[in-house]
């Protein structure tokens, strides 16, 4: 099958190169333009621009090539993956389009419904392969996978299982010929939440919560709190009885470090608390 890949970041990488690897033939790569990264303000590819250059793919910035890659190259499908952006309608109708998404839907539509799922305390999550359409994750679905969530997961984890799954299952769909499959999506069922990006300020724990929330924070990632005035962050916890027992700590300006050895440095005392000034 002749496809457009649309996709940014490092987990959009496996899809691409299991198709690639699966001998269907990649007319056009869209990815999200450079950005500025690291001390030196050098502009740095996105993760799926690279994997693409790496495998002789031509690469574009902008979505409405997929228009070019239809007329002048043959291109049947849209496979996005992660892609960032919005699919605007003119180029959704000039080619149909599927997405890999990573949750079971309509659960979780939006931008983290990794780090949501793992926030909200799923049991469970999945992969879903669905039409692209105009709204926010809102078309019929072909066909999903899923995969446990347990109390310990954390979202990186799960994430790497998710890329896994969806590549397998991208693969699996595509290499039944178009016409038996493209006609079937099934409309979504179910309670319909929304993953809303993460900002800044939401991973700063809030100690009023209960434990096994704040636990999940920190499987999210990023967890902050504070101690004498500087921010600590919180990499890793166990929880042990409806205790909360940090493990992996990361100072403001320093790296990370076992928390038994930070105690030791910092030596609190019984009255300094975490998240207080």
């Amino acid at each position: 099958m002749k496809l457009v890949y649309l996709g940014t970041p490092e987990m959009a990488v496996p899809p691409l190169q299991a198709l690639h690897a699966a001998g269907h033939e990649i007319v056009l790569v869209v990815t999200r333009v450079d950005k500025k990264r690291g001390r030196g303000g050098a502009l740095s590819p996105s993760p799926v621009k690279a994997a693409a250059i790496e495998l002789g793919l031509p690469v574009s910035h902008d979505p409405d090539d997929v228009i070019r890659a239809v007329e002048r190259d043959g291109a049947e499908l849209g496979v996005v993956v992660a892609y960032g952006r919005m699919i605007r309608p003119h180029n959704l109708a000039v080619i149909p389009m599927v997405n890999a998404h990573f949750s079971l839907l309509p659960r979780w539509r939006g931008a983290a419904p990794v780090e949501r799922a793992v926030l909200a305390g799923d049991s469970e999550t999945g992969v879903c392969i669905m039409a692209l359409e105009e709204g926010l994750d809102t078309g019929g679905v072909y066909d999903c996978v899923t995969t446990p969530i347990t109390d310990d997961t954390t979202a990186a984890e799960l994430r790497v299982r998710l890329v896994e799954i969806a590549a397998d299952l991208l693969v699996r769909t595509l290499n039944t010929p178009l016409a038996e499959w493209i006609d079937t999506a099934e409309p979504q069922h179910g309670e319909t939440l929304y993953a809303a990006k993460f900002a800044k300020p939401d991973f700063e724990i809030d100690w009023a919560q209960p434990a096994e929330h704040v636990h999940r924070l920190i499987r999210v990632g990023g967890a902050w709190t504070t101690f004498r005035d500087k921010r600590l962050k919180i990499h890793a916890a166990d929880l042990v009885d409806g205790v909360l027992v940090p493990t992996t700590v990361q100072p403001e300006g320093k790296g990370r470090m076992d928390f038994a050895a930070w105690r030791n440095g910092a030596q609190p005392t019984a009255n300094e608390l975490f998240g207080t000034l």
